[in-house]
């Protein structure tokens, strides 16, 4: 089953791979564990994996104003997962375009 949405590719996300070049970020789905969030990066990307954090991040309410009134709406809730590889491997998100 496919837990990985998207990779993070934000500049928040960069800066934390410049100062430690074996992490990387993926939104998953939020049913997603850490085993199963490992296995998938490992078989998707050839990987090692050796440590993944998550973080659920909870929908935000949003509302603006326009000429036919005020519209309010909902953000999605989405899960956060960051990615540590064994030293020396690394994942190359530009290599397919």
């Amino acid at each position: 089953m496919a837990f990985i949405i998207k990779p993070l590719v934000t500049e928040k996300m960069t800066k934390i791979t410049d100062k430690r070049p074996n992490r990387y970020g993926f939104i998953v789905k939020p049913e997603a564990n850490k085993l199963e969030i490992k296995s998938e990066v490992e078989s998707l990307y050839n990987v090692t994996v050796e440590d993944v954090n998550t973080m659920r991040y909870s929908g935000k309410r949003s509302s603006r104003y326009t000429k036919a009134g005020l519209i309010r709406g909902q953000k999605a809730a989405f899960k956060k997962a960051i990615v540590t590889l064994k030293e020396g491997d690394t994942i190359d998100f530009y290599s397919n375009i």
